[in-house]
């Protein structure tokens, strides 16, 4: 014998409360979804690939397209050593919009595609590095107009990537701890003028470069402009110390480090200080205070235009504009730092020159590592090295689209070198802040 079971008959009130818990539900249902596409960008349905290989049309702004990705919000993948260190992004339509009016190239990739392109990544040397945030910029730079031009500021606004103007006030003011990276513009910090004494002492620029210089020595409390800039030099290394990244190129480099080097030595040239350097003092200098250079030797002659023997521009002046230097290959997966400083399309960037062209590999310190360098030469042209929590990144040369750019040129017009592999190299430098922070491998 079977038994059929009754339905069960409900209230009218439970009806009433069943309908309002499913109104409520849903009303969640719907507000989470309202939630999460305010919280997420709109999407194609794709990934989009920003390809940085030779079909990439426009290098420079590519990196500004990744930077203006960060400053929204949306995280990018940056692809070291797959398609010359391409970029992966969210595909929204207002990316690609404004990738379309960037001029830049890019790939729209699918979830599958994406997922080969990890799997090459993997299995190869290659590395996936995730940018997170936008790197807070600041360029060192002169309030005063000088007759050259600045190789990172011009980058910088080809590639429609934000800074800020900062100088000696700002430093030791300061206002240092308001940045993640720190250009240092093509500045001689020993007090010295560039050592243009010889050559232009009495052009209106020097003059006015000379008095702006020792009037605002005087205003922080310095007797000479030295002294000021030796103290700039020691804030920005303390900067650098508390994990602040610094990137110098020309005279900025091995200018730095000689001022550490001669912290509280005087030896600077009546010429430019109006007394004599003090007897000895290039033989008193302390290469323990230093970042990247030891044991060279400086220049005592007020009219020779070079600071020390760490520069190379005579040997790089005499191999002429036809001469290369070559980056370095690094494992991507254990050195991704020195890989992402290193991203370019092709493998040997033309040389340059500049005040200070390159660096003599003997005088570097042994922790430095090598990221760019002459072959079959000592020479190295690019540099990077770490202290306390901070780096350094040091590269030669004046101009990388120019062989000999002198002063008073024009500056050069990037819209020309779209895809400039020196000017790659200080881009770079600017995303390299903006890494996700991975435990090493050993």
């Amino acid at each position: 014998m079977t038994s059929k079971l009754k339905p069960t008959t409900l209230s009218v009130a439970a009806r009433l409360g069943a309908v309002t818990s499913m109104a409520v539900l849903l009303a969640i249902i719907v507000g989470i979804a309202a939630s999460l596409s305010v919280m997420l960008p709109p999407r194609c349905g794709a990934e989009i690939l920003v390809n940085m290989d030779l079909k990439q049309k426009d290098h420079l702004r590519a990196y500004g397209l990744a930077y203006k990705c960060l400053e929204k919000g949306i995280t990018v993948e940056w692809l070291l050593n797959y398609r010359s260190g391409s970029f992966l992004m969210f595909g929204t339509e207002e990316l690609t919009n404004l990738a379309n009016v960037m001029g830049v190239s890019y790939e729209i990739v699918s979830g599958a595609d994406v997922a080969r392109i990890h799997s090459e990544i993997e299995e190869g040397n290659m590395e996936v590095v995730v940018l997170e945030k936008a790197p807070r910029i600041a360029v060192y730079i002169p309030p005063t107009a000088l007759p050259w031009d600045d190789a990172v500021t011009l980058a910088l606004e080809y590639a429609q990537i934000p800074y800020t103007r900062i100088w000696d006030d700002d430093v030791l003011a300061g206002r240092l701890e308001e940045f993640d990276w720190l250009h240092l513009h093509h500045e001689d910090f020993t007090g010295q003028y560039g050592k243009f004494w010889a050559a232009y002492r009495n052009a209106p620029w020097y003059k006015a470069q000379q008095a702006s210089y020792e009037q605002a020595a005087r205003a922080a409390g310095f007797a000479k402009v030295s002294q000021h800039k030796a103290a700039v030099v020691r804030t920005i290394k303390e900067y650098v110390a508390t994990g602040g990244f610094v990137f110098a190129m020309c005279s900025a480099t091995d200018s730095f480090d000689i001022t550490l080097a001669a912290d509280g030595i005087d030896f600077v040239f009546e010429q430019y200080d109006g007394d004599p350097p003090e007897p000895d003092a290039d033989k008193r200098l302390d290469f323990s205070k230093t970042l990247a250079f030891e044991n060279f030797k400086l220049t005592m002659n007020p009219v020779v235009y070079e600071f020390s023997d760490i520069d190379v521009s005579d040997a790089a002046f005499r191999r002429g504009p036809n001469a290369y230097f070559s980056l370095f290959e690094f494992s991507a997966k254990r050195d991704p730092v020195p890989t992402m400083l290193t991203q370019d399309h092709v493998a040997a960037v033309p040389e340059f020159l500049g005040q200070t062209t390159g660096f003599n590999k003997k005088k570097l310190k042994a922790a430095v590592v090598v990221l760019g360098e002459v072959e079959g030469a000592d020479e190295v042209k690019y540099a990077h090295g770490n202290y306390g929590r901070g780096t350094f990144t040091f590269y030669g040369g004046h101009d990388p689209e120019d062989f000999r750019h002198e002063i008073g040129d024009v500056p050069t017009n990037l819209a020309l070198h779209k895809n400039s592999p020196g000017y790659r190299l200080i881009l770079n430098n600017i995303l390299f802040p903006a890494a996700e922070k991975k435990q090493q491998k050993t």
